[in-house]
């Protein structure tokens, strides 16, 4: 096959630019160092409601660091380069997946498995759990919460093992379940999530800062809400798995624990008047739509007409593919004269059926792809859709970036792209095309983020 073209090479380009301004956008490092000060020796917290900043602020006699998620070491960094040696306890730890974990000093590091916990992740979360249970009165119990938590803090309750976790967290991700379904499940099963890391740490003090990698920022869901009421029940829990025809394929221990929690034989989750949330605070420091403005201003900087196609773009990645190509024809069918930047902000779901390698970024690429040539999307025009964490699925690729000659590219390859589809073998289609989003960890994560360029018909002509 030839090169690409100067202009599919100049969108594609473009279209990485607009992705990584969305990244740099939810940078942890920065937005901790923004909320947490120093005044006359004592720790402020920055709290916000709105748009409006409050502070909390004590003569705390010690301040004990948790932090977890992809942005954890980045969050623990900013938040020691603030803290006072003498108000930092000597028990600090910080957990995140393998690819993000750097060297810190003052704290214990551990990398530990996503999105699959394993051992590493289950001592780390034991180890959260006995910081926190040993904080005193007129401490302070700091949580940093990034995206990822869930899956690197794994602490069953005492009747599951983590073999029990692992092969239902296996159920729930390949079914489709939503990330709030799976996380109200796995808040039932943990002594961490859907405020356990808050109980345990009563009485003392407790303020997480928080990145969300949920679309609506329900901080219960961000990382199964370990320092937040939880509002969901046993009863849903069970009903999820039986929505999705699951209840005959989970373990007995786990069917077991959530019916003896059904029976209220099995205490409930703690809930919003609970008093242990008097003492507990947190704020909000990222999101996926404050990235997702990020990459809307880089793209009309870049001269685009930019529009906003969805802020909560989520359903089985195939389809929304489809709509997506649908939407983008009746566009390009309307005419326009100005190149235009279709923006996104969301999380797919992909329902596995195949054996095949990928991910729901680099699925929704390659199902792109062949809507595209289906509807014959017509113009010039680069597609990206990527995890803002660097990592989509179990594979190394963030998701996929694409153009009008990717199908071409493909099936020179001798690879057939609906067949690859149908395997959820995402990976070895954008491979082959030389499309796979590469990015390596990023250290943060917000879900994910799609960008669609196209220019007009005369235009391409004018620049093929």
């Amino acid at each position: 096959m030839s090169p690409l073209n100067q202009k599919t090479s100049t969108l594609r380009k473009q279209a990485l630019d607009i992705f990584e301004a969305g990244v740099i956008a939810a940078n942890p490092y920065m937005a901790v160092k923004q909320c947490l000060h120093i005044e006359k020796g004592q720790l402020k917290l920055t709290l916000k409601l709105d748009d409006e900043n409050f502070f909390r602020s004590k003569h705390w006699s010690k301040i004990h660091l948790i932090a977890f998620g992809k942005a954890a070491c980045a969050m623990a960094k900013a938040a020691l380069e603030i803290i006072p040696n003498n108000l930092l306890a000597d028990d600090g730890i910080v957990v995140s997946n393998y690819n993000n974990i750097s060297p810190i000093s003052k704290v214990e590091v551990m990398g530990a498995g996503h999105p699959l916990p394993d051992e590493s992740g289950l001592l780390a979360a034991k180890k959260c759990a006995d910081i926190a249970s040993h904080a005193k009165q007129n401490e302070l119990v700091l949580v940093l919460i990034s995206g990822g938590g869930s899956a690197l803090i794994p602490y069953p309750v005492n009747t599951l093992s983590l073999e029990d976790k692992i092969s239902t967290t296996n159920l729930l991700l390949a079914c489709g379940a939503t990330i709030h379904e799976i996380n109200c499940i796995r808040k039932h099963l943990s002594q961490l999530k859907g405020g356990g890391l808050a109980k345990l740490s009563a009485p003392a003090d407790l303020h997480a800062i928080i990145l969300s990698d949920v679309l609506d920022n329900d901080l219960s869901v961000i990382a199964s809400g370990p320092t937040v009421a939880d509002n969901t029940t046993f009863n849903e829990a069970i009903n999820i798995f039986n929505q999705y025809g699951l209840w005959d394929k989970v373990p007995d221990s786990v069917k077991e624990h959530l019916d003896q929690g059904q029976k209220k034989l099995t205490p409930e989750t703690p809930k919003t008047t609970d008093p242990i949330f008097n003492n507990t605070t947190h704020v909000l420091i990222g999101s996926n739509s404050i990235s997702l403005d990020a990459s809307a201003k880089t793209a009309t900087k870049l001269g685009y007409s930019t529009l906003v196609y969805n802020k909560q773009l989520c359903g089985e990645a195939k389809y929304v593919a489809e709509d997506w190509v649908k939407y983008a024809k009746s566009l390009c069918t309307k005419g326009f004269n100005t190149p235009i930047a279709l923006l996104a902000g969301g999380e797919t779901t992909v329902t596995l059926k195949g054996d095949g390698k990928g991910g729901r970024n680099q699925e929704l690429s390659l199902a792109f792809a062949i809507a595209a040539e289906k509807y014959d999307l017509n113009g010039d025009w680069v597609f990206l859709s990527g995890g803002t964490d660097g990592q989509d699925g179990p594979t190394d690729a963030a998701g996929g970036l694409i153009d009008k000659n990717s199908l071409k590219r493909m099936i020179f390859a001798n690879h057939d792209p609906e067949r690859l589809l149908n395997n959820n073998d995402s990976y070895t289609a954008l491979k082959s095309s030389n499309d796979l989003l590469m990015t390596g960890a990023t250290g943060t994560n917000v879900a994910d983020l799609q960008i669609l360029l196209i220019h007009p018909k005369s235009d391409s002509n004018t620049h093929s």
